[in-house]
């Protein structure tokens, strides 16, 4: 990790959902952040649409190196959250960054793996809408923004809202989301018309 930025580790699991995941790796390394797509499932991980990313780090039984990052991410994507609900190696690593006072950010479907692993309660959050999410969510304050910022979490809705949260977390780390939005062509969106 170099010294100067903020890290960001990005979990991959079989089955992510990967508009999401490629969104956020994408913009937060046009963030100037160093970046690592880790995987809980090995080095080849499928997406949730067939579309296979080559992980750069495999998450192992040691999770010493992997409790180094400033920020830990899960995107969403059904069967990758039920992957990573029923992994408990991942469940000590998100325990870990929120109790070392890390960022702890999810989107989707993926605030589940963060209820499961205890550190909702009180917080002020978002999820994906519906009967597989909001029950869990009973201990936290679930609002339907697009991206709620809560001290150190940082939680968003579904797929269409990947490039809004990836930009929430690269001002939450101390970038310029403004000058990626402007490479994006972002803002001029909103002037589209309506198709």
């Amino acid at each position: 990790m170099a010294a100067d930025k903020p890290s960001v580790l990005v979990v991959l699991a079989s089955g992510f959902e990967e508009g999401e995941t490629v969104e956020i790796l994408d913009v937060v390394r046009c963030g100037g952040f160093p970046t690592d797509s880790v995987s809980i499932a090995g080095e080849m991980v499928p997406g949730a649409h067939n579309i296979t990313i080559k992980a750069d780090k495999v998450l192992g039984n040691d999770l010493t190196q992997f409790k180094n990052y400033d920020m830990i991410v899960l995107p969403g994507g059904w069967t990758g959250v039920d992957n990573m609900l029923s992994d408990e190696r991942l469940l000590d690593l998100v325990r870990h960054y929120d109790q070392s006072g890390k960022f702890v950010a999810a989107m989707c479907a993926a605030p589940n793996v963060l209820a499961k692993a205890g550190i909702l309660k009180g917080k002020t959050m978002t999820a994906y809408p519906g009967k597989r999410t909001e029950p869990n969510y009973k201990d936290a304050n679930y609002v339907k923004d697009v991206v709620v910022i809560d001290g150190k979490l940082v939680t968003s809705r579904g797929p269409g809202t990947a490039l809004p949260f990836a930009f929430a977390l690269v001002d939450v780390l101390g970038g310029d989301s403004a000058f990626i939005k402007g490479r994006f062509l972002y803002d001029e969106m909103k002037a589209w018309p309506d198709w």
